[in-house]
């Protein structure tokens, strides 16, 4: 898929002096939207830019996401509901 749209000369100038391939920055800052909304995984994040987990994790952390990480509470929890339920 490919979206395209106008940009007004000055502003596009700036963004190349800054970014160099503006394309890629805006296609970047795009799925880390996405990630952020949860609206695509890590993985589709990573198979979109053609780039490794571990790049995309660098990627991701350049754009301060961060993981929400699961508590000890948390995985205490998944792991009785686990047992429970393998118990069944």
């Amino acid at each position: 898929m490919s979206v395209t749209f106008d940009l007004p000369a000055d502003i596009e100038q700036n963004l190349r002096r800054e970014f160099g391939d503006v394309a890629l920055a805006t296609k970047e800052a795009a799925l880390v939207e996405l990630y952020r909304q949860r609206r695509i995984t890590q993985l589709d994040f990573s198979r979109a830019l053609g780039v490794s987990r571990l790049d995309a994790e660098a990627i991701l952390q350049r754009h301060n996401v961060v993981e929400d990480l699961p508590t000890n509470a948390e995985h205490a929890a998944a792991l009785s509901r686990l047992r429970s339920n393998s118990e069944q």
